[in-house]
């Protein structure tokens, strides 16, 4: 049997092929029932709303996520799920599959209304972090984001300013949204069990933004240049942005270390970068 036979067997026959978790999409498929209620009762789907949940795996949030009669569309990276989930799942009416890189994918296509895109998704940890951002992108089309990540990064996601885990995803992340540490989930909640722990994180882009920087793509940048070198003191690590008088003009104590300082003073910095004067 050919490669393209063995192909078209599987799309007819999905139900004969036990999937196997793949190191290289960094699979781990949840399967503790208890979890998946508890994931779907923070999430409260709803009928009529636009969904968006990203990697369904073998579908363990998926058939939770459609019963709720809300309008679903799923992103799924691996072809060889594809065929599965379409068995599963292509007898919903409000169910539609997109397989490819969520990574690449433009959230603009799903037509979904200003602020009304619920996001939902178990993210392998090596694509969690670029994901997050890109996502971030198009934060205009989105009402929350809940998902699964390491609990590491969500720490990291939820910190404060004065500790390790304040750093540039905590600052970036928290420009955009409120962020909410829901719950944590231990390793034998999934199949094959991670070598870490994992939590659930709430994500909700704001109305208006508490902080908001003349240009982000340049508090992006100060926040970047900051904790590039962490240990050193503001006015050493931006010296090759802003010299020790435009950090004073912001506010700003130039004999602090970067994790010392909170969203507002960034912004200050990145304003003052903004300035006809500093271009």
């Amino acid at each position: 049997m050919s490669e393209r036979d063995r192909e078209h067997h599987r799309e007819r026959n999905p139900e004969q092929y036990q999937h196997r978790a793949r190191k290289r999409f960094g699979q781990n498929f949840l399967h503790d029932a208890g979890v998946i209620d508890r994931i779907l009762r923070a999430i409260r789907p709803r009928e009529g709303e636009r969904l968006l949940e990203i990697g369904p795996g073998q579908g363990a949030l998926t058939e939770g996520l459609l019963s709720s009669g809300a309008q679903l569309d799923v992103i799924e990276l691996d072809k060889d799920l594809v065929p599965i989930l379409q068995h599963q799942f292509a007898g919903h009416g409000h169910f539609n599959l997109h397989q490819g890189d969520a990574l690449k994918f433009d959230f603009n296509t799903l037509g979904a209304a200003p602020r009304s895109l619920r996001v939902v998704g178990n993210l392998p940890y090596n694509i969690s972090t670029p994901l997050i951002f890109h996502l971030l992108s198009h934060a205009a089309l989105i009402r929350d984001m809940h998902f699964m990540l390491q609990k590491e990064v969500v720490e990291r996601l939820a910190a404060g300013p004065g500790g390790g885990d304040w750093g540039r995803l905590s600052i970036m992340v928290q420009y955009h949204c409120r962020v909410e540490h829901l719950f944590n989930v231990g390793p034998g909640a999934f199949n094959p069990p991670p070598k870490v722990e994992s939590a659930i994180v709430r994500l909700v882009p704001h109305t208006t933004l508490p902080h908001p920087a003349k240009d982000h793509r340049l508090l992006e940048r100060v926040v970047r240049e900051a904790f590039n070198q962490r240990r050193k003191t503001l006015r050493n690590a931006l010296k090759a942005l802003l010299g020790a008088d435009q950090i004073e003009a912001a506010g700003v104590d130039g004999s602090l270390r970067p994790e010392q300082l909170d969203l507002a003073a960034f912004v200050r910095l990145a304003d003052s970068l903004a300035q006809p004067t500093n271009a």
